[in-house]
Protein backbone atom coordinates (compact mmCIF):
# COMPACT_ATOMS: atom_id res chain seq x y z
CA UNK A 1 0.00 0.00 0.00
CA UNK A 2 1.34 3.41 -0.96
CA UNK A 3 1.77 5.85 1.95
CA UNK A 4 2.54 9.55 1.87
CA UNK A 5 4.81 11.38 4.26
CA UNK A 6 2.99 13.82 6.55
CA UNK A 7 3.00 17.36 5.22
CA UNK A 8 5.74 19.53 6.72
CA UNK A 9 3.26 22.42 6.59
CA UNK A 10 1.42 21.20 9.70
CA UNK A 11 4.00 22.27 12.32
CA UNK A 12 4.41 25.62 10.57
CA UNK A 13 0.66 26.20 10.69
CA UNK A 14 0.60 25.35 14.38
CA UNK A 15 3.51 27.72 15.09
CA UNK A 16 1.81 30.59 13.25
CA UNK A 17 -1.51 29.95 14.99
CA UNK A 18 0.17 30.04 18.39
CA UNK A 19 2.16 33.11 17.42
CA UNK A 20 -1.14 34.86 16.64
CA UNK A 21 -2.56 33.59 19.96
CA UNK A 22 -5.49 31.83 18.31
CA UNK A 23 -7.13 28.57 19.31
CA UNK A 24 -7.89 25.95 16.68
CA UNK A 25 -11.54 26.92 16.95
CA UNK A 26 -10.71 30.62 16.46
CA UNK A 27 -8.69 29.91 13.33
CA UNK A 28 -11.19 27.42 11.92
CA UNK A 29 -13.91 30.08 12.13
CA UNK A 30 -11.69 32.68 10.44
CA UNK A 31 -10.73 30.29 7.65
CA UNK A 32 -14.18 28.71 7.19
CA UNK A 33 -13.10 25.18 8.01
CA UNK A 34 -13.61 22.80 10.95
CA UNK A 35 -11.48 22.71 14.07
CA UNK A 36 -11.17 18.95 13.63
CA UNK A 37 -9.82 19.27 10.09
CA UNK A 38 -7.41 21.98 11.26
CA UNK A 39 -6.18 19.68 14.03
CA UNK A 40 -5.61 16.90 11.49
CA UNK A 41 -3.64 19.27 9.25
CA UNK A 42 -1.45 20.49 12.11
CA UNK A 43 -0.63 16.93 13.24
CA UNK A 44 -0.07 15.60 9.73
CA UNK A 45 -3.09 13.31 9.66
CA UNK A 46 -4.51 15.37 6.78
CA UNK A 47 -2.63 17.01 3.93
CA UNK A 48 -3.86 20.58 3.33
CA UNK A 49 -4.57 21.63 -0.23
CA UNK A 50 -2.87 24.62 -1.79
CA UNK A 51 -6.11 26.59 -1.55
CA UNK A 52 -6.47 25.73 2.13
CA UNK A 53 -2.91 26.82 2.90
CA UNK A 54 -3.54 30.15 1.17
CA UNK A 55 -6.80 30.60 3.05
CA UNK A 56 -5.17 29.84 6.39
CA UNK A 57 -2.23 32.13 5.54
CA UNK A 58 -4.62 35.01 4.90
CA UNK A 59 -6.53 34.32 8.13
CA UNK A 60 -3.25 34.28 10.07
CA UNK A 61 -1.93 37.39 8.28
CA UNK A 62 1.30 35.60 7.44
CA UNK A 63 3.82 37.72 5.45
CA UNK A 64 4.02 36.84 1.76
CA UNK A 65 7.59 35.53 2.05
CA UNK A 66 6.49 33.10 4.77
CA UNK A 67 3.37 32.12 2.81
CA UNK A 68 5.68 30.90 0.05
CA UNK A 69 7.67 28.95 2.67
CA UNK A 70 4.46 27.37 3.94
CA UNK A 71 3.41 26.37 0.42
CA UNK A 72 6.80 24.81 -0.27
CA UNK A 73 6.56 22.86 2.99
CA UNK A 74 3.18 21.59 1.82
CA UNK A 75 4.64 20.44 -1.49
CA UNK A 76 3.33 23.29 -3.64
CA UNK A 77 4.93 25.99 -5.77
CA UNK A 78 5.21 29.50 -4.30
CA UNK A 79 2.26 31.77 -4.99
CA UNK A 80 4.04 35.12 -4.79
CA UNK A 81 6.75 36.42 -7.06
CA UNK A 82 9.88 37.99 -5.56
CA UNK A 83 11.35 40.69 -7.79
CA UNK A 84 14.26 43.05 -7.72
CA UNK A 85 13.28 46.69 -7.38
CA UNK A 86 15.41 47.30 -10.49
CA UNK A 87 13.38 44.87 -12.65
CA UNK A 88 11.38 46.32 -15.55
CA UNK A 89 8.35 44.70 -13.90
CA UNK A 90 8.75 47.16 -11.01
CA UNK A 91 9.04 50.33 -13.13
CA UNK A 92 5.75 51.79 -11.90
CA UNK A 93 6.76 51.17 -8.28
CA UNK A 94 10.13 52.89 -8.81
CA UNK A 95 8.36 55.86 -10.35
CA UNK A 96 6.07 56.22 -7.35
CA UNK A 97 8.96 55.94 -4.90
CA UNK A 98 11.04 58.53 -6.73
CA UNK A 99 8.09 60.93 -6.82
CA UNK A 100 7.35 60.54 -3.11
CA UNK A 101 11.01 61.02 -2.13
CA UNK A 102 11.48 64.07 -4.34
CA UNK A 103 8.27 65.83 -3.36
CA UNK A 104 8.99 65.34 0.34
CA UNK A 105 12.09 67.54 0.18
CA UNK A 106 13.34 69.57 1.99
CA UNK A 107 12.56 66.97 4.63
CA UNK A 108 14.32 63.58 4.83
CA UNK A 109 12.67 60.44 3.44
CA UNK A 110 13.84 56.87 2.85
CA UNK A 111 12.57 53.63 1.39
CA UNK A 112 13.50 50.56 3.46
CA UNK A 113 13.26 46.82 2.92
CA UNK A 114 12.09 44.21 5.42
CA UNK A 115 15.41 44.39 7.31
CA UNK A 116 15.30 48.19 7.47
CA UNK A 117 18.07 48.58 4.91
CA UNK A 118 17.78 51.86 3.03
CA UNK A 119 17.15 51.13 -0.65
CA UNK A 120 16.31 54.68 -1.71
CA UNK A 121 16.69 58.09 -0.08
CA UNK A 122 16.28 61.76 -0.98
CA UNK A 123 18.93 64.45 -0.80
CA UNK A 124 17.59 65.76 2.51
CA UNK A 125 18.83 62.55 4.17
CA UNK A 126 22.26 64.16 4.14
CA UNK A 127 21.18 66.02 7.29
CA UNK A 128 20.94 62.68 9.13
CA UNK A 129 23.91 61.02 7.42
CA UNK A 130 26.41 63.79 8.13
CA UNK A 131 29.43 62.43 9.97
CA UNK A 132 28.30 58.80 9.82
CA UNK A 133 31.32 56.52 9.18
CA UNK A 134 31.53 54.41 6.03
CA UNK A 135 31.01 51.09 7.81
CA UNK A 136 27.51 52.26 8.79
CA UNK A 137 26.61 53.74 5.42
CA UNK A 138 28.06 51.25 2.92
CA UNK A 139 26.99 49.36 0.95
CA UNK A 140 23.68 50.71 2.25
CA UNK A 141 22.66 52.11 5.62
CA UNK A 142 20.47 50.17 8.01
CA UNK A 143 18.04 52.38 9.96
CA UNK A 144 18.57 50.62 13.30
CA UNK A 145 22.36 50.56 13.02
CA UNK A 146 22.38 54.15 11.83
CA UNK A 147 20.32 55.38 14.80
CA UNK A 148 21.59 53.16 17.64
CA UNK A 149 25.26 52.52 16.88
CA UNK A 150 27.52 54.68 19.11
CA UNK A 151 29.29 56.00 16.00
CA UNK A 152 26.01 56.81 14.28
CA UNK A 153 23.19 59.16 15.28
CA UNK A 154 23.36 57.89 18.87
CA UNK A 155 26.28 60.24 19.46
CA UNK A 156 24.13 63.22 18.45
CA UNK A 157 20.75 62.30 19.90
CA UNK A 158 19.67 64.43 22.84
CA UNK A 159 17.11 61.81 23.95
CA UNK A 160 19.04 58.64 23.09
CA UNK A 161 17.59 56.66 26.01
CA UNK A 162 14.02 57.21 24.88
CA UNK A 163 14.80 56.61 21.21
CA UNK A 164 16.72 53.43 21.98
CA UNK A 165 13.86 52.01 24.05
CA UNK A 166 11.29 52.87 21.39
CA UNK A 167 13.35 51.43 18.52
CA UNK A 168 14.16 48.19 20.32
CA UNK A 169 10.52 47.68 21.33
CA UNK A 170 9.42 48.29 17.75
CA UNK A 171 11.96 45.88 16.31
CA UNK A 172 11.19 43.15 18.85
CA UNK A 173 7.49 43.46 18.09
CA UNK A 174 8.25 43.01 14.38
CA UNK A 175 10.43 39.98 15.14
CA UNK A 176 7.63 38.37 17.15
CA UNK A 177 5.04 39.20 14.49
CA UNK A 178 6.99 37.94 11.47
CA UNK A 179 9.17 35.14 12.91
CA UNK A 180 11.92 36.47 10.63
CA UNK A 181 15.31 34.99 11.62
CA UNK A 182 17.23 37.82 9.93
CA UNK A 183 15.25 40.43 11.86
CA UNK A 184 15.96 38.56 15.09
CA UNK A 185 19.68 38.60 14.29
CA UNK A 186 19.45 42.36 13.70
CA UNK A 187 17.64 42.81 17.03
CA UNK A 188 20.26 40.78 18.89
CA UNK A 189 23.00 42.88 17.30
CA UNK A 190 21.62 46.36 17.95
CA UNK A 191 20.34 45.51 21.44
CA UNK A 192 23.98 44.86 22.41
CA UNK A 193 25.06 48.36 21.44
CA UNK A 194 26.03 50.39 24.53
CA UNK A 195 23.08 51.97 26.31
CA UNK A 196 23.39 55.62 27.42
CA UNK A 197 24.96 56.04 30.83
CA UNK A 198 22.30 58.46 32.01
CA UNK A 199 18.50 58.02 32.07
CA UNK A 200 16.45 59.63 29.31
CA UNK A 201 16.07 63.37 29.75
CA UNK A 202 13.04 64.31 31.82
CA UNK A 203 12.40 67.36 29.68
CA UNK A 204 11.91 65.96 26.18
CA UNK A 205 9.43 68.47 24.81
CA UNK A 206 10.06 71.83 23.18
CA UNK A 207 10.66 74.87 25.33
CA UNK A 208 7.17 76.24 24.74
CA UNK A 209 5.31 73.20 26.11
CA UNK A 210 4.26 69.61 25.30
CA UNK A 211 4.01 68.19 21.80
CA UNK A 212 1.87 65.43 20.25
CA UNK A 213 4.80 63.08 19.55
CA UNK A 214 5.94 61.00 22.51
CA UNK A 215 9.48 60.29 21.29
CA UNK A 216 10.74 62.58 18.53
CA UNK A 217 14.30 62.46 17.21
CA UNK A 218 16.08 65.34 18.91
CA UNK A 219 19.32 65.76 17.02
CA UNK A 220 22.28 68.00 17.87
CA UNK A 221 23.72 69.80 14.83
CA UNK A 222 26.15 72.72 14.37
CA UNK A 223 23.09 74.84 13.53
CA UNK A 224 21.19 73.90 16.68
CA UNK A 225 18.89 71.13 17.88
CA UNK A 226 16.56 69.66 15.26
CA UNK A 227 13.34 67.89 16.31
CA UNK A 228 11.84 65.38 13.87
CA UNK A 229 9.10 62.78 13.85
CA UNK A 230 8.22 60.26 11.16
CA UNK A 231 5.34 58.44 9.52
CA UNK A 232 5.42 55.12 7.65
CA UNK A 233 3.69 54.24 4.39
CA UNK A 234 3.33 50.84 2.69
CA UNK A 235 1.76 49.57 -0.53
CA UNK A 236 -1.80 48.29 -0.36
CA UNK A 237 -2.66 44.74 -1.51
CA UNK A 238 0.82 43.75 -2.72
CA UNK A 239 1.14 40.60 -4.85
CA UNK A 240 4.96 40.61 -4.88
CA UNK A 241 7.17 39.66 -1.92
CA UNK A 242 9.56 42.57 -2.49
CA UNK A 243 6.74 45.08 -2.74
CA UNK A 244 5.07 43.72 0.40
CA UNK A 245 8.28 44.32 2.35
CA UNK A 246 8.96 47.90 1.23
CA UNK A 247 8.09 50.82 3.47
CA UNK A 248 8.54 54.56 3.07
CA UNK A 249 9.59 56.53 6.15
CA UNK A 250 8.86 60.25 5.91
CA UNK A 251 10.42 62.63 8.43
CA UNK A 252 8.73 65.90 9.39
CA UNK A 253 9.82 68.89 11.47
CA UNK A 254 8.30 69.17 14.92
CA UNK A 255 8.91 72.88 15.31
CA UNK A 256 9.42 76.06 13.34
CA UNK A 257 13.21 76.12 13.90
CA UNK A 258 13.63 72.64 12.43
CA UNK A 259 11.42 73.44 9.44
CA UNK A 260 13.27 76.68 8.66
CA UNK A 261 16.67 75.04 9.10
CA UNK A 262 15.86 72.16 6.76
CA UNK A 263 14.44 74.52 4.15
CA UNK A 264 17.67 76.50 4.24
CA UNK A 265 19.86 73.40 3.99
CA UNK A 266 17.87 71.63 1.27
CA UNK A 267 16.06 74.21 -0.85
CA UNK A 268 12.82 73.03 -2.40
CA UNK A 269 10.22 74.69 -4.55
CA UNK A 270 7.00 75.67 -2.69
CA UNK A 271 4.98 73.03 -4.52
CA UNK A 272 7.36 70.34 -3.27
CA UNK A 273 7.41 71.44 0.37
CA UNK A 274 5.98 68.73 2.60
CA UNK A 275 4.62 71.21 5.14
CA UNK A 276 2.87 74.53 4.53
CA UNK A 277 4.48 77.75 5.67
CA UNK A 278 1.82 78.24 8.34
CA UNK A 279 2.25 74.76 9.83
CA UNK A 280 3.86 76.29 12.91
CA UNK A 281 2.53 79.25 14.86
Amino acid sequence: METREPSAAGPLLRDWRRRRKLSQLDLSLLADTSARHLSYMETGRARPSREMLLRLSAALDIPLRERNTLLLAGGYAPAYRESSLDDAYMASVRSVLETVLATHEPYPAVVVDRLWNVVRGNSAMSVLMEGVPAHLSEPRPNVFRLVLHPEGLAARLVNLGEVRELFLDRLLHQVNTTADADLRALYEEVSRYPAPGEPADADTGPADGPNPIRVPLRLRTPLGELALFSTMATFGAPADVTLSELAIELFYPLDRFTADTLRALVPASPKNSAAPENAFP
